[in-house]
């Protein structure tokens, strides 16, 4: 019985292309007492699988925590496979704003101690006595109440790019981090102010709430459903946003966007920007801001020393990485001295830009292309790119399309090849085919040919 993944990611997204389906992108979460995890874990990921349901899930004796992408025309079967279990029936589920067909490409659900990491002892205090939930036009209205404090208990590199004006927004790398800094910030508030809370989902200040009320503070609120579920009730009932900026989220997409203003700026130029990008060096891959321009300009990389490393065969990257540890400390969200331009904690509300209209992710050209080869290697010096050749021919004047997750979908008319070393006119099953690009290729890329 299949319980694991078989299919790569690559593979998936051009499934997920062929297929043609829209999907929707959603998350959801639940606090409960579940006897045996690993058997839950398991029922879930059969029934999911079946469904063509993708996406990050963690399980553990607590409760459940998710974020998903499911196709259309299957969420009502996803939704009774949730109506199994008592505890999740008639679950909200919160609906992403935006959606991406690729914002999951790989269905995994991991057991772990905790389904959100917040180092608290949960024998200690009663995690059901939580704050109040408001909706979004309550908690429109209690941001004006002069006696309300309003934190926002995500991390740093969440906030920087969205926020609400005039939220407290700590200058932290991790849930648990945040949670003793408010404390004692606010420890001489606690019974003459409104604690008013929020995060992407609800789920951390599910937990928060219940830890400030027993900490003693007697009036505390949390935004029901997070960002996401405020978004979707201002939009649905004409309210003002009081939130600004762009909402962080966990998947391919890696935000989206609430209102017009970008708040924030690129880490390595200072431009207005809200568009986060992980480094292109592996041993890297550190999540940071980084604007078009600096981008192309860097190959996607956070520092001209990893855009070196990049440069380098596969077998010196691997050495150069072997020994070291990829934990907390080597992928640092934004932290690194060497942006130039980053900011956190304190964060301003006032508008740097207005970001220009996004074009509709679901409009998508329909070609139609077979798939010829991948990519084998990329020569940026004489910008030149490997490929190999495993289905049908290649010739001159063939129109090409290079699609990958992060080099996107290029399009090119093969004016000039070699074959195998030399300079040729056709290529066949099992050549090697180099070819002049204006663009970066990576190894995870497809080769097509476009049928006319």
């Amino acid at each position: 019985m299949q319980l694991y993944n078989t299919l790569s990611a690559e593979e998936r997204a051009e499934l997920i292309d062929q297929a043609g389906k829209q999907r929707l992108t959603l998350s959801f979460y639940a606090y409960a007492k579940i006897q045996d995890p690993q058997q839950f874990r398991d029922d879930l990921f059969i029934a999911w699988n079946a469904l063509d349901a993708l996406g990050r899930i963690y399980v553990a004796h607590e409760g459940i925590n998710a974020q998903m992408s499911v196709p259309a025309e299957n969420f009502e079967a996803f939704r009774d496979t949730l109506e199994v279990s008592d505890f999740m029936k008639g679950i909200r589920l919160n609906v992403a704003v935006d959606q991406d067909d690729h914002s999951f490409l790989k269905l995994t659900i991991k057991v772990r101690d905790k389904i959100v990491a917040d180092g608290l002892n949960d024998e200690t205090f009663d995690v059901t006595n939580i704050g109040i939930h408001l909706k979004a036009a309550a908690f429109n209205q209690i941001l004006e109440d002069p006696n309300t404090i309003v934190v926002d208990f995500r991390n740093h590199y969440e906030s920087e790019i969205g926020h609400f004006k005039g939220a407290i927004t700590p200058d932290v790398e991790t849930f648990r981090e945040s949670l003793p800094i408010i404390n004692e910030q606010l420890q001489n508030h606690k019974e003459d102010k409104n604690l008013v809370m929020y995060c992407t989902g609800g789920i951390r200040c599910e937990k928060a709430s219940a830890y400030f009320k027993h900490q003693g503070f007697k009036n505390v609120y949390q935004l029901e459903g997070g960002i996401i579920q405020y978004a979707k009730q201002i939009k649905e009932e004409g309210l003002e946003s009081k939130f600004i900026g762009k909402n962080f989220v966990f998947d391919h997409r890696l935000g989206e966007r609430i209102t017009d203003d970008i708040v924030s700026q690129c880490h390595q130029c200072g431009k207005p920007c809200d568009n986060h990008t992980n480094c292109e060096n592996e041993g890297c891959h550190l999540l940071f801001i980084q604007c078009d321009e600096c981008k192309t300009a860097m190959e996607n990389c956070c520092s001209a020393e990893c855009q070196e490393i990049i440069h380098m065969s596969l077998v010196d990257q691997v050495k150069l990485r072997r020994g070291v540890k990829n934990g907390n400390m080597i992928f640092r969200k934004g932290k690194s001295d060497k942006l130039l331009f980053k900011h956190s904690g304190e964060l301003s509300d006032k508008s740097l830009a207005l970001a220009e209209k996004p074009k509709n992710i679901r409009q998508k050209i329909k070609v139609k292309k077979v798939l010829i080869g991948k990519a084998e290697h990329y020569y940026a010096k004489p910008q030149v790119g490997l490929f190999s050749i495993e289905n049908h021919e290649l010739a001159i004047g063939d129109k090409i399309l290079i699609s990958g997750p992060t080099t996107g979908n290029e399009e090119v008319i093969v004016e000039k090849m070699f074959v195998n070393g030399s300079e040729n006119t056709i290529a066949k099953t099992g050549d090697k085919v180099t070819m002049s690009l204006p663009f970066r290729i990576r190894l995870s890329d497809k080769l097509f040919k476009i049928l006319e």
